[in-house]
């Protein structure tokens, strides 16, 4: 597809004039309608005041210590009171204040906190204690549930007094801070939170901007358990991993890929001029004025110099650490039950994105579970969404040739290496087999509910089923290859078993004929098949030695649980070749960067494995046509 970038350009300039001006409408609107409490409030007030968290309508975590804190006048004695119990602190030089009042377990009695100073009273009411779940990641997480599939019906559905949201309002820099504004603010274009830092009670009215996941997961999670649950969305589109995690952690991962990353922005930001970057735009807008004027076209009362010196780099929200420091650091010390992860664009889209993501993202899950003081904190894994054409026979193998197949690797790799040394409180779904080619699926609501299967087996004793097939082991033998998973397993819609490839030693993968291990094979009689035991075969891979499973970044695939849950197979592979390796193996030649695959030979590679799609089904034309007798000149 061919971008016309003058006329992308105008558009996002006109998307961000019309989401202005109707900001300005619905703020003043909103405000006027709905009183005081609605006005923007500072992270940090005058006089005494709580953190912005603290606020009527929230939940507390149950079976964890109360913590409430925020700021006085220095000296001053702070009170506060919640659930019978009361306890004062002093406030310090710099004007904070803390206290910690006992655990409470889960309660739907509406509750107040009050905070007495020394001649101030702050009063927060409706207050429940319940489990506080985080929505961590970027787009896809944040992706609200009136854009969703299915998502108008939830929205008229959703009345539920006991579930609160609550979205983290957007800040940047590499300074940690230790709170944030609650504020009106809406940007149209990314289709950000419309209103940020205020709790709400879940109803029609208020659940509409909200995660269409992270609401899904906690409205199953309510129904099942009938426990107060709030959600605390803190994810923010367009930013990768390295933005959300401490920047002492990134500097201690001994990896090359993660070494220059932290080394690149390092340049960035050390090498941003802000006078010279004043001086470039003020040359643009003097080129842009001149050839307005050439041109004959008036020149808008409002086109104005700029004047203003820009942070650059530093203030990127992709910068390591950043969304960290800015975003998830004014929460350390709020007890939480858990969070949900779903993030990984940003990686798709950058050469090799999963070698850092490998060896970054179990770090990040340590240093978040660190950040609340949980080494357990329960930590679900969502994989890497779908995008563009899906994946066929017919277009089979340049389907491999995709990034984002490696990091939805890395997110279940993860997921498995963690569980493997025993850690029992990581969980994970998928979200592949649901298919759509847009970036951004609209089906997300199944894919919050998985994820509320895996929380409610492992954190609230249900008994529902949410681990997918697992494999076990791999066999090879007489041209074939033989997958022992940990559970019977069945194509979705019947037909034959699809999304399998092998290749022999030499790494020329083909799409593999998959059945189930006839135990009769060879004897009398009906076939006996053994379901949890998958049989690879391909005429044109003698000696099958590799495969991968749904290797597409929108796959050809259908293996799934036999249960009526029906999880899929993951994504999968026993080879360690790279994009790199593929491209040695397919056009003989080596990178020019090694281990680096730039676009002219990504192209090439492509190019290489569409001709091999089209020697496999000419072949298959030939048997064909055999089989039917008919004679091929």
């Amino acid at each position: 597809m061919t971008i016309d970038m003058k006329k992308y350009s105008l558009t996002l300039m006109l998307v961000a004039l019309t989401a202005s001006i109707i900001t300005t409408q619905v703020n003043a609107a909103e405000k006027l309608e709905q009183g005081k409490d609605r006005i923007d409030t500072p992270a940090v007030g005058s006089g005494l005041c709580v953190h912005n968290l603290f606020q009527s309508n929230m939940v507390l975590q149950r079976d964890k210590p109360v913590r409430v804190w925020g700021w006085a006048d220095p000296g001053e004695k702070v009170t506060v009171t919640f659930g019978g119990k009361a306890q004062t602190s002093t406030a310090a030089a710099d004007r904070s204040w803390k206290v910690e009042l006992p655990a409470l377990p889960a309660s739907s009695e509406p509750r107040t906190i009050v905070v007495q100073g020394k001649d101030s009273k702050i009063e927060l009411e409706n207050i429940l204690v319940g489990d506080l779940w985080l929505l961590g990641g970027q787009s896809n997480m944040e992706f609200e549930i009136h854009k969703t599939e299915g998502g108008p019906l939830e929205i008229i559905s959703a009345n539920f007094k006991n579930i609160r949201l609550f979205s983290v309002p957007q800040q940047n820099g590499p300074d940690i801070k230790n709170s944030f504004p609650r504020q009106y603010q809406w940007i149209g274009f990314f289709g950000q939170h419309f209103r940020q830092g205020y709790w709400d009670v879940c109803t029609p009215e208020t659940v509409g901007e909200m995660s269409g996941i992270g609401y899904a997961f906690a409205r199953r999670i309510h129904m099942a358990t009938q426990i107060p649950i709030g959600i605390v969305d803190v994810s923010r589109g367009g930013t990768g991993l390295v933005s959300w995690t401490p920047t002492d952690v990134l500097k201690a991962v001994d990896a090359p890929e993660v070494k220059s990353t932290l080394a690149e922005w390092e340049m960035k930001v050390s090498g941003f001029n802000p006078q010279k970057d004043l001086e470039n735009r003020i040359k643009q807008f003097n080129d842009r004025a001149a050839r307005m004027k050439a041109e004959g076209k008036p020149i808008p009362a409002d086109h104005v110099a700029p004047s203003d010196l820009q942070p650059g780099p530093a203030m990127d929200m992709n910068r390591p650490g950043n969304m960290y420091a800015s975003m998830l650091s004014p929460l350390i010390g709020f007890p939480v039950k858990g969070a949900i992860w779903h993030q990984g664009y940003n990686e798709c889209t950058q050469p090799n994105g999963h070698k850092l993501y490998a060896r970054v993202f179990p770090e990040m899950i340590k240093a978040w579970r660190a950040a609340f003081g949980d080494p357990a904190m329960p930590f679900g894994i969502i994989t890497q969404e779908t995008q563009g054409d899906p994946q066929t026979l017919d277009n089979f193998l340049p389907h491999m040739v995709d990034e984002g197949n490696y990091v939805r690797e890395a997110h279940y790799q993860a997921f498995l290496n963690l569980r493997k040394a025993g850690d029992k409180n990581i969980g994970y779904a998928a979200c592949f087999d649901l298919h759509r080619s847009w970036y951004h699926p609209q089906i997300k609501i199944p894919v919050g509910e998985r994820m509320a299967a895996w929380a409610l087996a492992t954190q609230y004793g249900k008994d529902i089923r949410w681990l997918p097939p697992q494999l076990k082991e791999v066999k090879t033998g007489g041209g074939k290859m033989f997958l022992q998973l940990d559970t019977a397993t069945i194509p979705f819609h019947d037909g034959p078993i699809q999304g399998f490839a092998i290749a022999g030693k030499d790494g020329r993968f083909q799409p593999a004929k998959a059945e189930w291990l006839d135990k009769n094979a060879g004897k009398a009689g009906n076939p006996n098949w053994d379901r949890s035991i998958v049989v690879l075969t391909s005429t044109l891979v003698p000696e099958p030695l590799h495969f991968r499973y749904a290797w597409a970044r929108n796959p050809l695939e259908n293996l799934k649980s036999t249960d009526n849950v029906g999880l899929p197979f993951d994504t999968q592979r026993n080879d360690t070749w790279s994009l790199a390796d593929m491209y040695e193996i397919y056009t003989g030649k080596k990178t020019k960067t090694p281990g680096v695959l730039d676009r002219p030979e990504n192209k090439e590679l492509v190019r290489a494995l569409e001709a091999e799609d089209r020697k496999r089904q000419i072949e298959d034309a030939k048997a064909l046509l055999k089989a039917a007798n008919i004679k091929v000149e």
